[in-house]
């Protein structure tokens, strides 16, 4: 195909902008396979990221995440973590902050760190569990710059581990309190679901896809954090 020939079509289709996932705690990647389609659906090109929760710690993964970001073309891409996926995209934007342009968008990740966690601490296999993934879940992460866009999707239906520890407050997604989500300044919002069922609800996807389209999503209400009112 001639070269001029070869502009004109990539002229005609433009690149769609491409999303990259993070899976969370002991998961791999396959259990976001629905979301990555819906997505899909939404006009983005998906990718999805698989690293060893348990047995490498956040730089080593963040790292990796950095490595894997590298061989994907095209001017923007955006970022959609669960659960720990949240914080290891964090932590890539403390150690590599010179990516390239995209929004974030977060579902059941513990910003404040997880009370599940810390609970888990208490009994002997609890931190055996979490591995390596100790340290993120229960030591906060330095607060966001907020120099580029981030929206955080909760679940408050309590169906999940943390309900079964009877550590979590009465609003949660039965791993991750509400409350726990929060990143002041960044977009928020609540919608019914568990933490693994976030990966498979219509309506997470689409808020999902209507912040990484627009920066903002389409019924959120301003935190008192995010306002600067009191509590």
């Amino acid at each position: 195909m001639r070269d001029d020939m070869a502009g004109a079509l990539v002229t005609h289709f433009p690149q769609k902008p491409a999303v990259v996932l993070v899976h969370g705690l002991w998961m791999t990647g396959w259990d976001m396979y629905l979301l990555a389609h819906r997505m899909e659906q939404c006009g983005f090109r998906v990718y999805r990221f698989s690293y060893r929760s348990t047995r490498y710690g956040l730089r080593e993964n963040a790292f990796l995440l950095n490595r894997f970001l590298e061989t994907i073309p095209g001017a923007t891409i955006h970022l959609v973590g669960h659960s720990l996926g949240g914080l290891v995209i964090r932590r890539l934007f403390l150690d590599y902050p010179r990516q390239r342009p995209g929004r974030i968008v977060t579902l059941g990740t513990p910003h404040r760190t997880s009370r599940t966690a810390q609970r888990l601490q208490r009994a002997g296999w609890g931190r055996w569990a979490l591995g390596k993934s100790f340290g993120a879940l229960t030591t906060a992460l330095p607060p966001w710059d907020n120099r580029r866009d981030l929206g955080s999707i909760a679940g408050n239906q309590p169906l999940g581990l943390g309900r079964l520890l009877r550590c979590l407050p009465a609003e949660n997604d039965g791993s991750v309190a509400v409350d726990e989500t929060v990143v002041p300044g960044s977009a928020h919002i609540v919608l019914p679901a568990c933490h693994m069922g976030m990966l498979v609800s219509a309506p997470v996807a689409r808020e999902a896809c209507q912040f990484l389209h627009t920066g903002r999503f389409s019924n959120a209400l301003p935190t008192a954090e995010t306002t600067g009112a009191a509590a």
